[in-house]
């Protein structure tokens, strides 16, 4: 049997091979073919499924994708219903096990680390004023309460788990130091001729009090990097801390033995009073190094996420609503769409959508990264979090929650940081390797020294092989890539660049060829009507104009916006539409009053079998040279009229693309726009390169034809006739005043939408990729460099020998180096 349903959550070729996939692992499943145009499935079966085992699957596949019966539809998501790469909101820094995450704060399983926070936009990300007398009073600032006069204390704030590790952390530091310094300065004491401690008690009884004084830093303060390092062993995942449990463990063990039996161990490991030469000074101290280096690491890794902190800092939590003339102050989880809020001078603008009152000037500023207000009146957008200017305005919520601009950006760069760019399999291959070797080289190190090492050999032997285990830090690779990654995520999204994953970075990095959509990309996408025109006497401009704005009021391309707006500006009569279809890349049809009605370009009217006579194509072209856009109007098969559009091209686009091209890129446009108006836009802009004429699917065809020819493709634009250039593609770039189609299709995402981004962009990726060099070059440096020092490869020429100790400092800011690299991405200018 044969069964059809609806698929939704399809843009492009990609999701329907996946659908598809999925479809046909279901059991029971004969066949399943997708089609993406009519966004349905045909499932052939051997008997029966019910549709909830096969909605079932799609929702464990992820949870993008969703089945229903046809004409049925999804019920709209919630902020709980988006699907998550994981099960909760910690991750590991190292991005481990990819984009898992986990549900409390912890260590990661893999290599060790403390699991990282993700920053969530939830109403503890703001500080509150309560009375203490009256708690229903409420203030986002001190002041006194409106009630008693009692002054308002503020409201208990949860601490963020990132700031609870670094403090738990912080405290055993300090437990770990009290008792670690006494073991040091005991054991530094015998450097000291006629040790003035030997006076008070034995050497053998002073190593019981170091024995006793490690305790607390052993089983307390570093407690946790043995069980790490236990947990690593029998897991099998072997990281950093397998290292220090094993030079660490063994130096502290080595000593507790020693004391025990003396009589085991021959006479070069013992000093002159016949007791062994214990190592709790060097257990100890490597043991509070290493934990220096996670606090200092906890303290930096938190600068990592600033950007996301200080977008958390833009939502605002409290709004005025404006009900039946009556204004009520409200928090923002009272806000339902459709709300009238009004926004006072100085306030920022709490959710998503519309003024419909009033004018005024915002900075957007924190979210497009441009400094310069800009002006707004009726029906213009405006976006949670900005700053309204000095303006009173009214405005109607359209978007709130977890669907405001805000809120996705948020959700966009957490989820970018935690991808993992293809770069990173290089520090993966070689962190599999790592852990195993530095053991074998420590174990080689033991033997050569105790062979041909000097008196006293085994020592030697003992203490270069725990330098070789100390000084090794995989860590400092596993970090290099993910914290580039995240810093840079972050600076992109302050500057209105929002990138969906690491691996978009690390292309654009490479990109050799821009192709550009010209309307909404190039031009505002703001067009407006010049001109209505007949041909013939049969119909008026007036009718012309009726017809239309009547068809066009059901289409959402911006071009049939501004001719419906036109139409209302001229009082025109809008008529009802019936059998409305739109034509891609041609135009729309239907029927008005029992005639059939055709609007759109050259290609409609050959569709529509309207012939266009030459003195017509004469008339039109004349506005065509001019960079205008035209469409003809057809009655019944008849040409009977036309509309001029004019778009005006955005200021930034000619020196956007004249920077781009001084860096070797090599700019195509692309349009659906007839070949004069390309012509006319590629000439003001000096483009040697465009198409004009191009359809969905002749977009698709350029970008595989240049990839067939080795080009690195970037496609940059707005529309859902963009939307599988952008997809296939090796960089999709949506301009964020686009369609969600265009969005959802692309890697990296405009917010301004102007291609000055672009710049913004490639800046932003030649930074963040030249950083990532510079962390893996130190980090394989470090341990190249370090592990030999560390077993005495200097020691024959030199005399130069490592301690533990130091090989201690040196690993614990080998991270914080490599975090440190990454952090200065927050200042670079793109």
């Amino acid at each position: 049997m044969k069964h059809t349903y609806q698929i939704h959550g399809m843009t492009c070729d990609g999701c329907r091979k996946h659908v598809e996939e999925t479809l046909s692992k279901i059991e029971g499943v004969s066949q399943a073919s997708v089609n993406l145009e009519k966004a349905e499935a045909s499932i052939e079966m051997e008997k029966h499924i019910p549709l909830e085992k096969l909605q079932e699957a799609m929702k464990n596949d992820g949870g993008k994708y969703s089945i229903h019966n046809l004409g049925e539809k999804p019920e709209p998501k919630t902020k709980k219903d988006k699907p998550k790469s994981g099960n909760g909101t910690f991750y590991c820094p190292m991005h481990c096990e990819g984009e898992k995450t986990y549900d409390k704060a912890g260590d990661c399983p893999v290599c060790g680390m403390d699991l990282v926070e993700e920053q969530k936009l939830t109403t503890s990300n703001f500080e509150q004023w309560t009375c203490p007398m009256h708690p229903e009073i409420i203030r986002d600032e001190a002041g006194s309460c409106p009630i008693c006069g009692m002054d308002l204390v503020p409201m208990k704030v949860d601490i963020s788990a990132e700031e609870k590790t670094y403090k738990k952390l912080l405290s055993k530091l300090w437990i770990a130091t009290i008792f670690t310094v006494p073991i040091f300065l005991m054991a530094m004491s015998e450097m000291i001729p006629n040790n003035p401690l030997y006076k008070l008690m034995e050497q053998k009884n002073w190593n019981w009090v170091q024995l006793i004084l490690s305790i607390p830093v052993v089983f307390y303060a570093t407690w946790m990097f043995f069980e790490r390092a236990y947990k690593s062993i029998k897991t099998w995942n072997l990281n950093m801390f397998t290292l220090i449990g094993i030079g660490a463990g063994a130096a502290w063990l080595f000593s507790i033995f020693g004391m025990l039996f003396p009589d085991f161990f021959p006479a070069q490991f013992k000093t002159h009073t016949g007791a062994v030469h214990v190592y709790f000074e060097a257990a100890t101290v490597i043991l509070t190094l290493v934990l220096l280096g996670q606090v200092l690491e906890a303290r930096a890794h938190s600068q990592t996420n600033s950007a996301v902190k200080e977008l958390l800092k833009l939502a605002p939590n409290r709004a005025i609503r404006v009900k039946d003339g009556v204004e009520e102050e409200v928090t923002i989880n009272q806000i339902v769409l459709g709300d009238i809020l009004r926004v006072k001078p100085g306030d920022k603008i709490p959710v998503d959508g519309s003024i419909k009152e009033g004018q005024t000037t915002v900075d957007e500023s924190m979210i497009t990264g441009e400094p310069i207000p800009v002006n707004k009146s009726v029906d213009d957008k405006v976006s949670s979090g900005t700053i309204n200017g000095n303006q009173s305005f009214l405005m109607k919520a359209e978007k709130i929650g977890a669907d405001t601009l805000l809120s996705q950006i948020i959700e966009m760069v957490n989820n970018a940081s935690r991808s993992r760019a293809p770069i990173q399999k290089l520090a993966d291959t070689v962190s599999g390797y790592f852990v195993p070797i530095v053991v074998f080289i420590s174990l080689i190190t033991f033997v050569v020294w105790a062979i041909f090492g000097p008196e006293p050999a085994y020592v030697f032997a003992f203490v270069n092989a725990i330098a070789v285990l100390i000084i090794a830090c995989p860590c400092a690779l596993g970090l290099a890539t993910p914290m580039s990654i995240m810093v840079g995520v972050g600076k992109g999204a302050q500057n209105g660049v929002l990138i969906k994953n690491a691996e978009a970075l690390e292309r654009m990095d490479k990109v050799d060829t821009l192709i550009i959509d010209k309307t909404g990309t190039i031009t505002e996408g703001k067009p407006t009507v010049e001109k209505i025109g007949t041909f013939g006497q049969e119909f008026s401009e007036k009718e012309v104009l009726q017809f239309i704005a009547s068809l066009n009021k059901l289409s959402e391309h911006p071009l049939a916006e501004a001719t419906v707006k036109y139409g209302k500006e001229q009082n025109t009569e809008i008529l009802n539409a019936d059998n409305f279809s739109a034509v891609t890349g041609k135009g729309v049809e239907g029927k008005i009053n029992g005639k059939k009605i055709d609007l759109g370009n050259a290609k409609m009217m050959d569709y529509a079998k309207a012939e266009i006579s030459k003195e017509a194509e004469a008339e039109v072209q004349g506005f065509q040279k001019q960079g205008k856009t035209v469409s003809y109007l057809s009655v019944d098969a008849k040409l009977a009229g036309y509309v001029v559009i004019s778009d005006k091209i955005k200021p930034t686009s000619a020196k956007a693309i004249k920077e781009l091209q001084e860096k070797g890129i090599q700019v195509i446009m692309l349009t659906g726009d007839n070949h004069d108006t390309a012509q006319a836009v590629a000439k003001e802009l000096n483009l040697t390169d465009f198409k004009a004429g191009m359809l969905p699917e002749n977009k698709l065809q350029e970008v595989e034809k240049l990839q067939k020819n080795g080009k690195i493709v970037a496609m940059a634009g707005d529309g859902i006739n963009d939307a599988p250039a952008l997809a296939k593609s090796d960089v999709g770039i949506a301009m964020g005043t686009g369609t969600d189609v265009a969005i959802e299709s692309a890697m990296i995402t405009l917010v301004k939408g102007d291609l000055n981004g672009i710049v913004k962009a490639r800046h932003l990726s030649d930074a963040v990729m030249k950083n990532i060099k510079q962390n893996l070059f130190f980090a394989l440096g470090y341990n190249i460099l370090g592990i030999p020092i560390a077993a005495g490869a200097l020691f024959p020429v030199f005399g130069i020998l490592l301690s533990p100790m130091i090989a201690a400092l040196a690993m614990s800011f080998s991270s914080v180096s490599v975090i440190g690299n990454a952090l200065r991405l927050k200042n670079i200018n793109i």
